[in-house]
C-alpha cells in the first residue's frame, strides 16, 4: 500500500536557517538512516521524497466559479508549513510509524493513498 508521509516543518526542531551545522549534519544523518531503514527493510520502497521550499514561496490556485486565481504564498495561514514529503510503498501503516520514528521529530501527518484500480 502507498502512504503520503508529510513532514510539517519543524515541529520540535528550529527552522533551517536557525540550525548549527552540527545540528543540520544531525539532521541529514537522520534522514540518510531513515532510506538505509527503508530500503533495508523488507516490501518497503520510497516512492519519492523532496524538501520543499519555505511556505512564502508557494503558489496557490483557487479554482472558484470557474475563475482560476493565484495567490502567494502556502494555501492556509498557519505556524506550521509543509516542510517537506515522502512517497512510501509500504505493507502497511504499522511499518510506515515504526520506520518514521528515525526522522527528525518533526510534525508528520501520514495518509493512504487511494489506488483507483
Amino acid at each position: 500500500m502507498k502512504y503520503l508521509v508529510l513532514l510539517m516543518a519543524d515541529g520540535e526542531l528550529p527552522a533551517w536557517a536557525d540550525h548549527t551545522e552540527e545540528q543540520q549534519a544531525d539532521v541529514i544523518r537522520q534522514f540518510e538512516e531513515f532510506g538505509a531503514a527503508c530500503a533495508a527493510r523488507e516490501g518497503v520502497q520510497i516512492l519519492a521524497g523532496e524538501a520543499l521550499g519555505p511556505g512564502d514561496t508557494a503558489t496557490v490556485v483557487r479554482t472558484r466559479g470557474g475563475v482560476r486565481t493565484l495567490t502567494d504564498g502556502p494555501f492556509a495561514e498557519a505556524v506550521e508549513q509543509l516542510g517537506g514529503f515522502y512517497l512510501l510503498d509500504a505493507p502497511d501503516l504499522d511499518v510506515v510509524i515504526d520506520l518514521l520514528q528515525l526522522l527528525p521529530p518533526y510534525d508528520i501527518q501520514v495518509s493512504p493513498v487511494v489506488d483507483p484500480y
